[in-house]
């Protein structure tokens, strides 16, 4: 039988990401990481509820020479063990890759989907930037945009907008339980 399942942007979303000149990039090592207000109260929430909880991240900085994989793969590896999530999905390409799981493409989603039995109908996709709202729209999944004020361009067709993952629980609840 499928669940609803929620996606999570990591940077931004579940942890605090660095902001130069008003862009988001990723912490550069588990010493700069630093988890975002309510996260774990809300991942366990959707847990209680019987909601999948996975984390879906681009990294493209590993193949960019700005960060090694060893350091993200010891971030993510912190986070694991800190929240109650059902898995962490890393895309390492880069925007001229042309992969499928490069946010805004849904490929993490629907990867996660296949392997976890996600119904993408009743799951929702929360991220701080367009490219994880149109995974989520191109998955077929509800949309919360978490503002974060960068400099960048914005979603177009979010569902809803909110200041936090924690603010967003009791809507994601009820899309994902059949409340909205």
């Amino acid at each position: 039988m499928l669940r609803p399942g929620v996606f999570l942007d990591r940077d931004g979303v579940v942890n605090r990401a660095m902001v130069h000149a008003g862009l988001p990039f990723p912490p550069s090592a588990v010493a700069d990481l630093e988890m975002l207000p309510g996260v774990e109260t809300a991942c366990a929430a959707f847990r209680r509820a019987d909601i999948a909880v996975v984390v879906v991240t681009n990294q493209p900085d590993v193949v960019r020479g700005t960060t090694t994989r060893q350091a993200v793969d010891e971030i993510n590896s912190a986070l694991r063990s800190m929240l109650p999530i059902d898995d962490l999905m890393v895309c390492f390409h880069d925007d001229d890759d042309g992969c499928e799981c490069r946010k805004p493409a849904p490929g993490l989603l629907l990867q996660a989907a296949e392997r976890l039995s996600i119904d993408l109908a009743r799951s929702v996709m929360v991220g701080d930037r367009w490219g994880d709202i149109e995974a989520g729209r191109r998955a077929g999944c509800s949309t919360v945009w978490i503002e974060q004020g960068y400099s960048e361009r914005r979603p177009d067709h979010q569902d809803v907008t909110m200041q936090s993952l924690y603010d967003a629980v009791p809507w994601i609840l009820a899309r994902c339980l059949g409340g909205v």
